[in-house]
């Protein structure tokens, strides 16, 4: 993977993204440990709020999508988003201030500070995604290459994020969360800063114009613009995104369980004592991130090589097989809690290859999905479709809370999924096997047809 040919946007556009991710996934590192000890709800309760937050987060994309491209353009919505986020981050901090003197408040400052989160999410998320392939030529080989660098800027920023504001706010005192919101928030505004600075002499195109100003609304004549109607091809390349989309439901609601039902297994059944220092259950989170940043050059290596040899896989087929380490990792695992009973700890080396499996699932997937919308996507409709490409991320992570409070509790009746019992850990984490498993193989039939209908677009 070649760097140095790229434009220095893509460089601003990772830094922007690496300080929002550093935002993201430092307050969803101690979310849900701070809801059952600050705020003292349940297991299930907090599962629950953690799969509609991270599902309406992936949800609004959708809307904002929509609004750059129809009124404000990527730049507008990007500041508006982030300054959202940022006064999100600092009313979670609040509700972290208040949460021994006044529980009542601290709750509707929560649920506040999330309403402020998932509103500039929506806004940011899917308009800085789509600027990056704004920033190449049409048919420019170097944009997957392109998102496999900004994918490691996302990592960047979620590697250190939970060993930050783990370290602050998991500290076995409930009262130091609030500590943990605020590095967040700062994150937020330090994301906002850089954009601010740097956009109008980076963020343009090959022939130096800029990008992601607000659209157009009237030609010269004063007549409006009306979009041009699809082609056949492009309906058809437009189903490969809405087929692919649907597969990788299956997937992020069971990579999503890092912030919920693995933490709560980090916390509770994961011996944490290292050399003397009991590793704080929120650290466990950085593991991704980092096997993210040290896998990602290997695996666009790897994917380079083959095309060179005309042997490169398609992106569907990619997919598939991000499901398939996706299967295995919770295979393993599922193998290391076998028989284990209740209060009894495990090594944390089990935990740590789930997570390195997951992230082999994650580089052959989402890279590879947030190019396919860029490549498959008439341009007129990139940042509407990189929002319904969220859209499955939304109905994933909402899955994602579901499927966690179907954690066992020995002191609660055995939940059901579909008829299936979770007596156990081991029945629990194969859950996620077979729902892997499945879609992966599905995947993996389809491909050759998805291809097809791909057209040269792989």
């Amino acid at each position: 993977m070649s760097t140095q040919s790229h434009p220095k946007g893509l460089y601003l556009l990772f830094v922007t993204e690496m300080w929002e991710r550093f935002s993201y996934y430092g307050m969803r590192a101690i979310f849900t440990l701070y809801m059952i000890k600050a705020l003292l709800f349940d297991k299930a309760h907090a599962s629950d709020i953690y799969g509609t937050y991270t599902g309406l987060v992936y949800l609004t994309p959708l809307v904002g999508g929509y609004i750059a491209d129809r009124y404000w353009g990527n730049r507008r919505s990007i500041l508006a988003g982030g300054v959202l986020m940022a006064l999100g981050q600092f009313m979670l901090f609040f509700s972290g201030s208040l949460h021994e003197t006044n529980v009542v408040a601290a709750s509707w400052l929560l649920y506040g500070g999330l309403g402020m989160l998932i509103a500039g999410n929506g806004l940011f998320k899917p308009n800085i995604s789509s600027m990056v392939g704004q920033l190449y030529a049409p048919g420019d080989k170097r944009v997957d290459s392109a998102f496999t660098i900004f994918y490691m800027g996302i990592n960047a920023g979620s590697l250190f994020a939970p060993l930050v504001c783990g370290s602050l706010g998991d500290t076995g005192n409930p009262s130091d969360f609030k500590w943990g919101f605020m590095a967040a928030g700062c994150g937020m505004l330090l994301s906002l800063v850089i954009f601010s600075l740097f956009k109008n002499k980076y963020l343009v195109t090959p022939e130096g114009k800029p990008i992601g100003m607000a659209p157009k609304r009237h030609h010269e004549s004063g007549e409006k613009v009306v979009h041009a109607p699809l082609t056949g091809v492009e309906k058809q390349r437009l189903a490969v995104i809405l087929i692919v989309s649907a597969f990788v439901i299956f997937f992020w609601s069971a990579f999503e369980q890092a912030g919920a039902s693995l933490t709560f297994f980090a916390e509770e059944q994961t011996n944490r004592n290292l050399l003397g220092y009991t590793v704080p259950a929120s650290f466990f989170q950085s593991i991704n991130p980092i096997s993210v940043v040290l896998f990602a050059p290997i695996f666009a290596w790897i994917w380079t090589k083959l095309g060179n040899k005309g042997m490169e896989p398609s992106s569907p087929a990619k997919m598939a097989l991000g499901l398939f380490f996706l299967a295995i990792g919770y295979l393993v695992i599922a193998f290391g809690v076998d028989g284990l009973a209740p209060g009894v700890k495990v090594s944390m080396l089990w935990l740590v290859s789930l997570y390195m499996l997951h992230t082999f699932g994650e580089l052959s997937l989402s890279p590879i999905g947030l190019s396919l919308v860029v490549k498959l996507s008439p341009a007129r409709f990139t940042s509407l479709m990189m929002g319904i490409w969220f859209l499955s991320n939304a109905a994933a992570n909402k899955f994602a809370g579901t499927l966690s409070e179907l954690y066992p509790d020995p002191a609660k009746p055995v939940p059901h999924f579909l008829g299936y019992a979770v007596n156990n850990l081991h029945d629990f984490f194969m859950l996620f096997v077979f729902m892997a498993g499945a879609s992966s193989l599905i995947l993996f039939a389809l491909s050759s047809v998805l291809k097809k209908m791909m057209h040269g677009r792989q």
